[in-house]
């Protein structure tokens, strides 16, 4: 009877929290609803795009919760597919006369910071204007306010134009403290991703390639910053080598990086006077959720281009990987694209790729699934931030591969990393092990002892295939003889303006461009854009919530700048053992 009534309690609690959860759920989601069907009239009249440079650029928006109005919190993040539809839809919405830029502490890879500017530099060429303030600027929120027509700076204010640097971070010596060696199979003079756990500073090669991108991608953004101050390279170099962040506020107006120094309230009397509103008038800002949701005026077509956006690590099971983090995982993948394929209304592909690589195994089966696509409509590759090792793996097939000038590319290579823990295992915990095996290979990766000579030429030779594999896949989808790809591969890593030299790139440009090359591949003027995979509801979030997850949103805020390492250290054990991607955290500052 106690049983009884206890399980039977245990049930009625169960209905009524389940009850008061959906009744939450359908309450918000209704008034989700309510607030998506009046998007289009939330962008006020005579009003001031606001743009909060702050956070990370992830590549899609989520939907968010209509209870983060309700939320004190600071953005985290900038959706790049919302942030570029916003400005898109402000060049032409009469409601917005202006953008204001707010500078603050901005994460992004120089690619998604180079196509943002753009946007922001399209805009005015619709006869709108873009002012910029900052307390502190960061190099990247700085390469962004340069396009705008009056920068404004805080009197204590500082920007940060002291150039780039690539700074990782080396494990060898922690794991020899705890008594575990990496065992290394790779091909790949510069293929190094590996190196932080073998070495404890940068090969000679690595230094090469580094600074190849690094310079690249600098001089890229000082004749963008030129071109928009009127200033010369060699000036904005020097200003690079002379000053520091800590320099003051004056030496940034004098060196013509900023307009004038004023404080908030300054500012915003500055925009007031653009907008030549009167004393009483409010001061009116929208956001880019709010303009983004305004309405497409473009017409309603069945011929669609279809944009799919793979992004993250590649992993052949979303277990490998960490639940906070988008992950590119096989099986989704493939039945993503499949259903692009039968889908007769979609006439071309855009795949848009941001991706250091991951499993060697994961990016083959996604090749071949891109193959069979290929083979029925248009498949075209635009790059965004990062799209190297097997992030190129899973691009190299496609009719045409764009990039932007900044994105990072190539790294075509293959090596396999296995933990050695025998000296941790015997000489520190004091475990012994023995083995009765049949066959010569019976006990092949035995805990308790590292791989003998047959086992690493064994495991050597089988990356050399795999390294062969994927030379082969370029050299197909490039129309390359393979011995060129592997002369330009070796596990380098290139800038999209140099892998167009060399012909693992065909163009430059972005999104838009890549959609508008795959509508003319398909043949077709007249179009939709279809984005897919379509975002996950806001309310799955709190479904699928975790112990796991707020424990991983507790770490990453604690360690800031060191969380990635972090987190490579905690899960490379589960890794699959051959991997096709670049270095862990290109780290570039």
């Amino acid at each position: 009877m106690k049983d009884f009534l206890k399980y039977t309690m245990a049930t009625v609690v169960g209905i009524i929290l389940a009850s008061i959860i959906f009744t939450v759920i359908s309450i918000i989601s209704f008034a989700g609803m309510m607030a998506s069907e009046g998007a289009t009239n939330s962008v006020p009249k005579n009003s001031v795009l606001r743009i909060k440079l702050q956070g990370e650029v992830v590549d899609r928006a989520g939907e968010g919760s209509p209870l983060d109005i309700l939320s004190k919190g600071e953005q985290t993040s900038i959706g790049l597919d919302q942030a570029l539809d916003a400005i898109k839809k402000a060049a032409k919405n009469d409601r917005v006369k202006g953008i204001y830029l707010e500078a603050g502490s901005l994460a992004a890879y120089p690619a998604d910071l180079q196509e943002l500017r753009r946007a922001l530099t399209d805009f005015k060429e619709s006869g709108k204007w873009i002012v910029a303030y900052g307390d502190q600027y960061t190099r990247g929120a700085y390469y962004l306010c340069s396009v705008a027509d009056e920068i404004f700076l805080n009197p204590i204010g500082a920007i940060d134009w002291s150039g780039m640097s690539s700074q990782p971070m080396f494990y060898t010596g922690l794991l020899k403290k705890v008594g575990v060696k990496m065992q290394v199979f790779k091909v790949g003079t510069y293929k190094s991703a590996v190196e932080p756990f073998i070495n404890t500073e940068m090969s000679e090669a690595n230094r090469e390639q580094t600074m190849s991108y690094l310079s690249s991608i600098w001089n890229g953004m000082l004749k963008d910053v030129a071109a928009s101050r009127k200033l010369t390279v060699d000036a904005l170099n020097a200003i690079a080598d002379s000053t520091t962040i800590f320099c003051e506020a004056d030496v940034m107006i004098e060196n013509k990086l900023a307009d004038k120094l004023a404080y908030p309230s300054e500012v915003k009397e500055a925009l007031r006077e653009r907008l030549e509103l009167e004393e009483d008038d409010d001061l009116k800002f929208t956001n880019l959720a709010d303009v983004a949701a305004g309405d497409d005026l473009g017409k309603k077509v069945d011929d669609e281009v279809a944009v799919y956006y793979a992004y993250g690590e590649i992993n052949d099971s979303q277990a490998m990987g960490f639940s906070q983090e988008h992950q590119i995982t096989t099986q989704t993948t493939i039945k993503d694209l499949q259903e692009l394929r039968k889908d007769k209304d979609v006439k071309a592909v855009v795949i848009r790729v941001n991706s250091p690589g991951g499993s060697a195994f994961a990016s083959e089966q996604i090749w071949h699934e891109v193959q069979l696509l290929r083979a029925e409509k248009p498949v075209v590759i635009s790059m965004g931030g990062l799209a190297a090792s097997g992030g190129y793996y899973i691009s190299c097939g496609a009719n045409e591969i764009w990039a932007e000038p900044m994105t990072l590319t190539g790294s075509i290579g293959i090596f396999g990393m296995i933990p050695d823990a025998s000296e941790l295992l015997t000489e520190k915990l004091g475990l012994s092990f023995d083995v009765v095996k049949t066959n010569a290979m019976s006990d092949f990766g035995a805990m308790g002892r590292p791989f003998n000579a047959a086992e690493s030429a064994k495991l050597q030779s089988y990356i050399n295939n795999g390294y062969d594999l994927f030379t082969g896949r370029v050299a197909g989808g490039r129309g390359l003889a393979q011995d060129s790809v592997k002369v330009i591969a070796e596990g380098r890593v290139w800038t999209g303006e140099q892998a167009q030299k060399i012909g693992l790139v065909d163009k430059l440009g972005n999104l838009d461009d890549a959609i508008e090359a795959a509508a003319k591949l398909a043949e077709v003027e007249d179009y939709t854009i279809g984005h897919y995979p379509a975002p996950e509801p806001w309310y799955m979030s709190l479904l699928d919530n975790t112990a796991d997850d707020y424990m991983e949103g507790k770490m990453r805020a604690a360690l800031g700048e060191y969380y990635s390492a972090f987190s490579l250290v905690r899960r490379v054990g589960k890794m699959d053992p051959v991997q096709a991607r670049m270095p862990f955290d290109p780290n570039i500052k």
